[in-house]
């Protein structure tokens, strides 16, 4: 692939989301379900290795882009991560004095509520593959309803959720053998 139609399907995605996974839905349907750059596992995994390093939730970007490029798809990546926000200090310069504004906050509120559903949307097909067994969707259960219902860290869920899991495998190959 073309490593500046690379930056612009990534940058269009990044443009577009306010958070860093709400680029997901897009990225996920050009790369994925449209140009088959990639396959959902390699998304999966670009997902996970964002989550698991320090910076921007949206740093899974640059892994998309070394699994369609390699070293120049990460750099292209990248770019498209790092384009909006050196262009944001600019758009403030200019609207800075007009946030305040009814109309300007209510399209803000409405960006928000389109991207948590392009979010929501990309989510369900996501889960619904990943969530491939009754061991699987009680970890997910559980977790939710911990990290809804308590203050604990999320990394202590994670820490947990991959115990039982690291647990559940071993019982399975004792009782297997």
């Amino acid at each position: 692939m073309n490593i500046f139609i690379l930056y612009l399907l990534l940058l269009k995605a990044t443009v577009t989301s306010f958070s860093g996974l709400g680029s997901l839905p897009l990225i996920r349907q050009d790369l994925v379900v449209t140009r088959q750059m990639i396959t959902d596992a390699q998304l999966y995994a670009a997902v996970a290795v964002g989550r698991t390093t320090p910076g921007p939730a949206g740093l899974y970007v640059v892994s998309v882009g070394y699994f369609v490029s390699g070293a120049p798809g990460a750099i292209a990546g990248w770019l498209a991560l790092v384009t909006p926000s050196l262009s944001i200090i600019l758009i403030i310069r200019y609207l800075g004095r007009k946030a305040e504004h009814p109309r300007v906050k209510s399209v803000l509120q409405a960006i928000v509520w389109a991207s948590a559903g392009m979010l929501l949307a990309t989510a369900v097909p996501l889960g619904r593959e990943a969530l491939s067994g009754l061991l699987l969707l009680l970890i997910a259960l559980g977790s939710g309803l911990v990290l809804v219902f308590t203050r604990l860290d999320s990394i202590w869920v994670m820490l947990g959720a991959a115990a039982v899991c690291l647990v559940a495998d071993a019982v399975h190959a004792i009782l297997s053998v």
